[in-house]
Parts: structure tokens; sequence; C-alpha cells
């Protein structure tokens, strides 16, 4: 990790700070995340403050072939680096609308309800769609924006389906 990431209890994967009173809002690659983000960078334009669009992944959602490359297991940095420019590449057409809005990505390791309450600390605001890609394990644990509604440092807007 970089010399700007903590991790806030013993055990816990340090995260990269994100610019604080930016809104973050989370992105898992559905359509309703593309739904919030769009949100969110139209409330920062508005505002004039940075976003930064997060997306986390665990070992069973890591992009295909970024756990093992040419032989070695990849370490946690070049996954969510590959993380990283993933959701750059699919985020960049809702960017290029937005080009006054200064955009952070970031690909983390953790759960999604997590590292959003943990990034929430540092944020103005955090934006999530109301509906991802949780399915029917999502039903089992709890939603993302239930956990973030009830836990996050900061205003929590959760974006319709529909805007």
């Amino acid at each position: 990790m970089t010399d700007t990431a903590r991790a806030d209890q013993p055990g816990e994967i340090a995260l990269p700070h994100v610019t604080p009173g930016s809104i973050v809002v989370g992105h898992d690659g559905s359509p309703h995340a593309d739904i919030a983000l769009g949100e969110a960078l139209d409330l920062a334009q508005r505002l004039d403050v940075a976003v930064a669009v997060v997306r986390t992944w665990s070992i069973d959602t890591a992009p295909s072939g970024s756990i093992v490359k040419d032989g070695y297991v990849a370490s946690y940095q070049e996954i969510s680096e590959t993380v990283r420019a993933e959701l750059e590449k699919q985020t960049a057409p809702l960017a290029r609308s937005h080009p006054r809005v200064a955009i952070e990505y970031f690909g983390i390791l953790g759960r999604p309800a997590d590292v959003l309450i943990r990034l929430s600390h540092e944020a103005l605001m955090l934006v999530i769609g109301r509906r991802g890609l949780g399915g029917f394990a999502g039903l089992l644990v709890g939603s993302v924006s239930t956990h973030c509604v009830h836990r996050a440092a900061c205003p929590t807007l959760v974006v319709p389906t529909q805007r």
C-alpha cells in the first residue's frame, strides 16, 4: 500500500485516503451503480467537490486473470490496480460527461458496506445505488445500502433505480 493508506483496526486491510470532503460513490458494475454515479457526478459538479469512485473486490469477484499472472500470484496491490483500471474504463463515458469534476478511482479488497462505511469518515456524502449485483447473497446478509444508511459517518444518498 501507499504511505497514505491507513488501517482503522489491527488486522484490517489499509484503505487509501480519499480527498477529504469528496463525494464517495460505490460502483459494482451494475446499471444501478451507473445511475448512482451519474447522480454523484451531478451533485459534485454543483457543489464543486471531487468524487471518489470505489469498487471493492474479493477472491471470488476479482477480474478474470488478475489473481494469477505469468505463473505467479498477484499481490493485493496488483489486483486492486486491475480492479481500479477496469472501473475507470467502465465509467469513462459518465466521467467524460462531467469534465469539471475531479474523479479518483479505487479498487479495494473488502466487503462493499464495510469499505464504504470506513471511507465515509472522510466524505462529504456517500452515494450508492438501491440495487446492485448482490443477488440472493445480498438478501441473506442485508443490502449494502441498508448497512451504509445505518452506519455511515456522513449523509448517505441511496439513489433509486430510476432517476
